[in-house]
């Protein structure tokens, strides 16, 4: 459900950011450093959405990529705990055995 929610605001966004655009067409000068262009602010603005879009997704792929990571580690030692609760119980046991046979012997 949290997913379709996250899709419905997606898509609500993108068409405000459509329609702004749209509403904006005059073209602006846009000074990239080196030299200074007349582009339509429409291209502008999808433009800087766009590449908000990929900073945002690149986060998010490197955060899932890390947590996945992490979780892939703790199930590791989680499981290397297991095993050495298992040894430790297995050599209770065998204590737990023989000092019960000796005092059946006295």
């Amino acid at each position: 459900m949290k997913f379709q929610w996250s899709l419905i605001l997606g898509l609500i966004f993108a068409l405000l950011t459509a329609i702004f655009a749209v509403m904006n067409v005059d073209p602006v000068p846009v000074n990239f450093g080196f030299d200074v262009v007349s582009i339509p602010l429409i291209l502008v603005i999808l433009g800087c959405a766009l590449i908000g879009g990929v900073v945002v997704g690149s986060y998010g792929i490197y955060r899932q990529y890390k947590l996945q990571k992490e979780i892939k580690s703790l199930k590791a030692e989680l499981a290397k705990l297991h095993d050495a609760g298992n040894v430790m119980d297995t050599s209770a046991l065998q204590s737990d055995s023989l000092s019960t046979e000796e005092s059946s012997r006295l």
